[in-house]
């Protein structure tokens, strides 16, 4: 949480600081001019900037979650890098302007003076709903890169709290602070930053589609670098830096980091020259410049720090340090700007009022005036109002009311072509058999939403995402036929998502391949078996010891067809667990029960039984198989369920019954896994071409963090691994196990089909 709050923190600090300076400068200027009563219009411009800015959040908020994932990914992606560019104007701008800021918001001021309230409104509006902007954009978009939004708004808020604490101290001139440096050390931190802001939105674009490499990865770190520790989360909470970066993203941020960096760099080196030539008395452009005086105890620096607003003025002839009364004051700045520009300036009376010419007149008494609070209330509701407006017009809404009939004769009764959008369809069992019923597209078959198991008279919703193009019903009635409504066509342009759907047929080839896969295992695990048998007959408990292991990861490679062994599977490979006597159960058999034996000092008497049992009981699975049925939808099913099974047994140990084998399992699960997508792959690469890429290099990851714990021989225990190498383990499970979840779901038979 707190890694990702740094970034959060620097520009809420940043971005507080510079909307702080400004509002102090607004302030200072106007009680300086006696304009006191003009402050509450100060006030409603910030007000006013702050609604619009949360509100400008909030709709960037649930924009986003209105749209699909895809879609999220391309729109987080490109307001990162607009976010990005945002950042950098606002990093140069400052660096430029931070020296002159004072003086510009003091001019702005003085001429709202004369111009009315609702120009000083739009003044403070102005000056701090910009900062602001920023901040949402910028905030929202690290919540985003770092999913979650504690860290980051704990961070901007904080940083937001001591940015006004720091200009409370410089408007009391309590504090004295080196602008110039500290937007200067900001700055290049920020560049560093929006770099990585930046790499993270050209990774979103990619895995939204918009721009391509997606899968063509500079580097993999994950192997070798636990992506759980300190220094990992605090590297991509900060900086975005990921242990897996695409060409792309490298590119983007080098490219980036060199040239904003060597830009900003440069620019810190020229105005410090600048300064130094001025110091001389001598201008950038070659002018000469009078040289004023100065309070010794004052840097540059520390003069930015203190802008003409702010700062005391001194009049000719005065002791320094000695603050002139406001008139004066005011003089005295009027006559140094003007004398500046080449201006003769008239003299002027000390009883003058001060600012008499530009503040407006009294209003007559006559004048219904309006209340106090209409404006400062106006300005937060309109912008909450507008930004809700925003929200509700840009989620797309169920059609809600259309109500499609699903029976064997009326099979889209009532359907008419929707409007793209997200839209809720009422599905209404007019028949006398529960059935199916799918939105479909007819010249595919492809699903856009289903329900099954709906009962005659009841009613449903089917909420489902339409776009441009051809849409149907079809209701497959229990025990009856498939019937499909009159198609309509949707204008506008294609982008839903559908699931091309799955028959039995489909399945067969995938089915036949894996069925010849697990007899030939079954074959070699008969062979394993005997001579595991043969191993303990004689005596030879090492080399058992050697053999079982082998045998066992045969065993655990064939893991989709385990629904399919029936009780021959507990019979083989059961574990204790729930039994009355535990390992000492006469019912507690199979490849653990051996184990147990080898592993905690059974002799080769005791061990004759459980092996020769275990070899007819491999031997009679082997026979027994072929005439099996093994259900095709087990397939994709078990694609996903043989690593969630070794995620929670063998990589918890919970398995281990002595041999510390738990990875050497983990191992032979994954190359089960393996085969099992490669007879899924012809399936899968039509309806997900960019899934399998992923799964690869996660299987890849996977595979070379198993096999740097296979050392001469030897499996490391999975209670031996140090924390480290067990998180990286677990991490890529997990991962693989995301990526394969949609591959039930791809392959599911479908009645539709």
């Amino acid at each position: 949480m707190w890694d990702d709050a740094f970034p959060s923190f620097l520009i809420g600090l940043r971005e507080g600081l510079e909307a702080g300076l400004i509002v102090s400068v607004l302030v200072a200027t106007l009680v300086r001019a006696g304009a006191k009563s003009r402050l509450p219009q100060v006030w409603t411009g910030v007000l006013a900037a702050i609604a619009l800015s949360l509100s400008f959040g909030a709709v960037l908020t649930f924009t986003a979650a209105s749209l699909s994932s895809t879609a999220q990914e391309a729109f987080g992606g490109t307001l990162s890098i607009v976010a990005v560019a945002f950042v950098t104007a606002m990093v140069f701008w400052m660096r430029r302007s931070a020296r002159n800021l004072a003086g510009e918001i003091k001019e702005k001021v003085t001429e709202a003076l004369a111009m009315g309230a609702g120009v000083l409104v739009l003044t403070s509006f102005l000056a701090v709903g910009r900062e602001g902007l920023e901040t949402a954009l910028f905030l929202w978009t690290t919540a985003r890169a770092a999913n979650e939004s504690a860290g980051p708004l704990a961070g901007a808020g904080v940083g937001l709290v001591l940015a006004a604490g720091l200009c409370w101290g410089l408007y009391r001139r309590v504090l004295r602070i080196n602008l110039t440096r500290f937007f200067t050390v900001t700055g290049a931190v920020l560049v560093v930053i929006a770099a990585g802001v930046l790499g993270y939105g050209l990774r979103d674009l990619q895995e939204g589609g918009v721009l391509p490499g997606g899968t063509a990865y500079a580097f993999d770190l994950s192997g070798s670098m636990d992506a759980g520790s300190w220094y990992s989360t605090l590297l991509q909470g900060v900086l975005n830096l990921t242990p897996t970066m695409t060409w792309l993203q490298v590119a983007g941020y080098a490219g980036y980091l060199a040239v904003v960096m060597t830009l900003f760099v440069r620019g810190v080196s020229g105005a410090r020259t600048a300064r130094g030539a001025g110091a001389a008395g001598v201008a950038p452009d070659g002018r000469a410049v009078a040289a004023g005086p100065a309070p010794a105890a004052r840097t540059q620096g520390e003069a930015a720090a203190q802008p003409q607003a702010i700062a005391p003025a001194v009049t000719e002839g005065a002791a320094p340090g000695r603050p002139q009364p406001a008139a004066a004051a005011h003089a005295a700045s009027a006559a140094s700007v003007s004398a500046s520009a080449g201006e003769d300036v008239p003299p002027r009376s000390g009883n003058a009022a001060p600012n008499q010419s530009a503040v407006p007149a009294p209003a007559s008494p006559r004048t219904r005036r309006r209340p106090a609070w209409l404006l400062p209330v106006a300005v937060v509701v309109v912008p909450a109002v507008l930004a809700g407006l925003v929200v509700a017009l840009a989620r797309p809404k169920p059609s809600g009311g259309e109500t499609v009939a699903v029976s064997e004769t009326d099979c889209g009764q009532g359907f008419t072509a929707p409007r793209p959008g997200r839209q809720t369809f009422q599905m209404r069992n007019t028949g006398d058999k529960t059935s199916e019923v799918y939105l479909i597209d007819p010249a595919t078959n492809a699903v856009y939403g289903e329900i099954e198991g709906l009962a005659p008279g009841t009613t449903r919703d089917l909420v489902a995402t339409v776009a441009g193009g051809s849409y149907a019903w079809r209701c497959v009635p229990t025990d009856g036929k498939a019937v499909t409504s009159k198609a309509v066509r949707v204008a506008g342009a294609a982008g839903s998502t559908a699931v091309v759907p799955v028959s039995e047929r489909d399945l067969a080839a995938p089915l036949k391949a894996y069925r010849a896969y697990v007899d030939r295992g079954l074959a070699t695990l008969v062979r394993q078996t005997r001579r595991l048998d043969d191993d303990i007959r004689s005596g030879h408990l090492d080399t058992a010891r050697t053999d079982w292991l082998t045998a066992h990861r045969t065993y655990a490679s064939l893991g989709a067809a385990y629904g399919t062994f029936e009780d021959f599977d507990q019979k083989i490979n059961g574990r204790p667990d729930g039994l009355p006597g535990g390992v000492h159960d006469k019912d507690f058999t199979g490849f653990h029960r051996v184990e147990y034996g080898l592993w905690h000092g059974q002799s080769a008497a005791q061990l004759k039984g459980p092996a020769q049992q275990l070899a007819d009981n491999a031997d009679g699975l082997r026979k027994a198989f072929p005439h099996q049925d093994f259900d095709p939808s087990d397939l994709p099913l078990r694609a996903h369920e043989i690593l969630e099974n070794t995620l929670q047994f063998e990589l918890t140990g919970d398995t281990d019954q002595g041999s510390g084998t738990g990875l050497a399992t983990a191992d032979a699960n994954l190359a089960g896994t393996r085969e099992l997508l490669t007879v899924l792959r012809p399936l899968l690469t039509t309806r997900a071409p960019h899934l399998l890429p992923t799964v690869d290099a996660d299987i890849a990851r996977l595979q070379a963090l198993l096999d740097s714990e296979h050392r001469a021989g030897r499996w490391t225990p999975v209670a031996r691994l140090d924390r480290t190498a067990k998180a990286r383990i677990d991490g890529a499970t997990g991962q693989l196990l995301e990526d394969l979840s949609p591959v039930p779901d791809l392959l599911e038979i479908r009645k539709s089909a």
